[in-house]
């Protein structure tokens, strides 16, 4: 079970979260060591049939009928007070990296708030030391950062949009899309780095310095 690889230490390698906001949960998608719902991102996991292993927070979203519930399937609630320095999802992206996760992918973190999308977004190019993906439907944003490579699969057309946060990225080289970038800069505020397309099933982005959104969409 996943809370047996907890246990047994140094086993924990992919997790999922759930946040409260909206998305689409792709059909056919490979378990995870560990399930996280992040306050309301619990109702996601109860109404698609899935059980999360911890439910961390200030449960605000949770009735106690739902606290009860959880509790029956096995979920291990985490609550903090209202009054804190952290959003539901930051605190289950800390709670996993203590659990040894290397890679999270997170779902509901986009939705009607913008204070809570930007957020989100921002928050997986923290120092997190954990490959972070937010997932909706067959639309996924990944973080690329200093030193990284990030090798994606997809079809001939597909939509690779590069932005980078912060500041500028610097030293990107790509492989496998149409308008090739070879060890050059992306401006932070600048759009170059949109609607760039994949031409074949692989796709390969390098970065030397900076933090890069890779956002990737279905043609």
């Amino acid at each position: 079970s996943r809370h047996t690889a907890e246990s047994a230490g140094g086993f924990l390698l992919k997790a999922f979260i759930f946040a409260n906001g909206d998305f689409d949960f792709p059909r056919e998608i490979e378990d995870p060591d560990l399930i996280i719902a992040a306050n309301g991102g619990a109702h996601h996991c109860l109404r698609l049939g899935i059980n999360p292993d911890y439910v961390i927070g200030d449960l605000d979203s949770l009735s106690e009928a739902d606290r009860s519930i959880l509790k029956e399937i096995g979920a291990q609630i985490i609550k903090f007070p209202e009054n804190k320095d952290f959003t539901d999802l930051e605190l289950a992206l800390i709670h996993a990296k203590r659990l040894g996760v290397s890679e999270v992918l997170i779902f509901g973190a986009l939705g009607k708030r913008w204070d809570q999308t930007i957020a989100n977004l921002l928050v997986g190019a923290g120092d997190l030391e954990m490959r972070i993906h937010l997932l909706d439907g067959h639309q996924k944003i990944s973080y690329l950062r200093s030193g990284e490579s990030l090798a994606i699969t997809g079809r001939s057309g597909d939509i690779l949009s590069l932005i980078p946060l912060c500041a500028n990225a610097t030293g990107i080289t790509t492989r496998g899309l149409k308008y090739p970038l070879k060890d050059e800069t992306l401006v932070f505020g600048a759009t170059r780095g949109v609607s760039n397309v994949m031409v074949d099933e692989q796709a390969e982005v390098t970065l030397k310095q900076g933090t890069l959104l890779c956002i990737i969409s279905p043609k």
